[in-house]
């Protein structure tokens, strides 16, 4: 792997930053807002946009530019995300999954690897998807058991793996399996390009939300992959998904604050236009005070998100530690945020035509994934105990 630090954010102009992040507010504003309520509704991937998210280069946001991609630091990666969720959390939460792989690839590739793949990711010709998590393996991911046993010049992988997004849809996929001890160092990672014989799929799960992205089991019945399939050497998998999950973290942590900061701007717009007992609510205490606290919580957890991005750009011992911190608070705030944003809009926020409930449901489901709430308490409480 390449070890070094993700360039600076300031090697980027201001005027640069601020050109990249209107085209990205312009897509949103034309190819995700008008028709996330639609996509939600039918449960529609939208695989057309995200071919136009590659054109603008959305495909390989943190792939170095030796490889193809934009070579953009994660402080510079998370504003992006934001812009993009604004428009339509789902959407981009798959997007910002599907940069994980990539990134996994650059990263962690060989050079034969990074030319296979990454051409076909950064374009979105190409789809990415990432199988660590198992039905009996969740927080707990070192304790997966798909097997990978090898068989002359290839493994031979056998399992199950959960709550996949993009399942079905990707064309590569990036999979954790067991090719050594318990635990995490028996673990590897494998490219399994969708075509692999005795690869296959679950039915789409009936979810709560994410409707506008597939999410599927992926069954691996004794598929056959060539050795030099393995991703950054045996052994070391468990390794490299931990690394994919701290970007990851901060990439849903992203989502949720645009996801949020949109149903915010919506309550805002509803207060002001919505009279009871002849004034409007934003002039009604309780709504000041609701508001301030929405924009405030927002505020604070976009500032660490943004710190946690440095420390992950730099490095830095304490970017774990950092990235859990800011997945576990932004996410929190962003349900409160959306939650909240419903409560303003009275019954009308429980009506599908507001699009406000279906915030609520997006962001609900990043509390759990990319390593549940919980886990990000852990994390982020041993280490200060550790200190």
């Amino acid at each position: 792997m390449d070890t070094t630090p993700a360039p600076a954010l300031d090697a980027l102009t201001a005027d640069d930053r601020a050109a990249i992040l209107d085209a990205v507010r312009e897509f949103a504003a034309t190819e995700l807002t008008p028709h996330a309520l639609e996509w939600d509704a039918a449960k529609h991937f939208p695989r057309d946009v995200l071919r136009r998210a590659g054109e603008l280069g959305l495909g390989g946001v943190c792939v170095r530019e030796e490889s193809g991609g934009a070579g953009f630091p994660r402080r510079f990666a998370v504003e992006i995300f934001e812009e993009l969720a604004a428009g339509d959390p789902t959407v981009t939460a798959y997007l910002t999954i599907h940069n994980m792989v990539a990134w996994m690839i650059d990263a962690y590739g060989d050079d034969a690897q990074r030319e296979r793949w990454l051409p076909g990711l950064v374009s979105m010709e190409h789809l990415g998807a990432y199988c660590l998590t198992e039905p009996g393996a969740g927080s707990d991911a070192a304790a997966i058991t798909t097997s990978a046993i090898p068989h002359g010049d290839t493994f031979v992988l056998t399992g199950v793996k959960q709550f996949i997004s993009g399942a079905g849809e990707a064309s590569v996929y990036v999979v954790m399996a067991r090719t050594g001890e318990p635990g995490a160092r028996g673990i590897s990672a494998f490219l399994v390009p969708a075509d692999a014989p005795g690869l296959s799929f679950g039915p789409s799960e009936k979810k709560m939300g994410w409707n506008a992205q597939p999410t599927r089991q992926v069954v691996f019945d004794e598929v056959r992959v060539p050795a030099e399939n393995l991703l950054g050497g045996e052994g070391r998998g468990f390794g490299i998904a931990m690394a994919a999950l701290n970007g990851g973290r901060l990439n849903i942590a992203a989502c949720s604050l645009g996801g949020a900061r949109w149903a915010m701007e919506r309550a805002v717009a509803y207060v002001h236009e919505r009279f009871t007992f002849g004034e409007p609510l934003a002039e009604k205490q309780s709504v000041v005070f609701s508001v301030a606290d929405m924009a405030t919580e927002l505020e604070a957890a976009r500032l660490l998100v943004h710190a946690a991005a440095e420390h992950l750009d730099a490095q830095a011992p304490d970017a774990p530690t950092r990235c859990a911190m800011a997945k576990r608070f932004a996410t929190d705030v962003g349900f409160r945020v959306a939650n909240e944003a419903m409560q303003l809009h009275g019954g009308y926020g429980y009506l599908q035509d507001y699009g406000i409930e279906k915030v609520v449901r997006d962001l609900r489901v990043h509390q759990i994934l990319e390593g549940t709430n919980e886990i990000m308490r852990l994390i982020v409480g041993r280490s200060v105990l550790a200190a």
